[in-house]
């Protein structure tokens, strides 16, 4: 009988499927690695894309910053320009009330009563003088009542004064400045 060894055979196909198999599963690795490899460049692609997104909204974000600052100090600006322009409106308003006070006054001042000085302090003016008898005092103090300029007249001072035999009495009252009335400003 004749002796066959299969022992080689085997062994050499145990090797060869052996071999195969490592080079399976390098093929695998390879493979995988090659995916694993393309999904981080996908991811960081990715990444890469929305933080430069990021740094121009950054950017934006900054502009409309500095532009509701400028906003900002515009309406600061607007807000003075318009306190300054109701100031001037009210002192344009105004300013033909200084003519029809002393018009008032050289309608109302009674005949024997000087005034020497006016001042005026917001609404309230003082009125000093000299007149010939407290009678005149009083007419001229029932009158700036009567007035629409004036309102509430409050004697402060009256002072007899003797000068070159003539007696004359200084006075000084505070009257409250009215508007006057619709009639008395057109």
């Amino acid at each position: 009988m004749a002796h066959i060894n299969l022992l080689p055979w085997r062994e050499e196909l145990r090797k060869q499927k052996k071999k195969e198999f490592f080079t399976v599963i390098a093929g695998t690795a390879i493979v995988f690695g090659g995916v694993v490899l393309l999904v981080h460049m996908y991811i960081a692609g990715m990444i890469s894309y929305q933080e430069s997104r990021n740094d121009i909204l950054r950017q934006e974000i900054k502009t409309v910053e500095g532009k509701i600052k400028e906003i900002s100090e515009l309406e600061r600006q607007k807000e003075q320009l318009i306190a300054r322009m109701r100031v001037i409106e009210e002192l344009q308003g105004n300013r033909p009330e200084i003519v029809h006070l002393f018009d008032e006054i050289a309608k109302i001042v009674p005949e024997g009563l000087y005034i020497s000085s006016m001042v005026q302090k917001e609404k309230t003016i003082t009125i000093d003088g000299n007149a010939q008898s407290n009678a005149r005092v009083s007419a001229f103090m029932r009158r700036l009542e009567a007035s629409a300029w004036f309102a509430e007249p409050k004697l402060s001072v009256i002072s007899t004064k003797v000068t070159g035999g003539q007696t004359t009495r200084e006075f000084s009252l505070l009257v409250a400045q009215k508007n006057g009335d619709k009639e008395g400003k057109e």
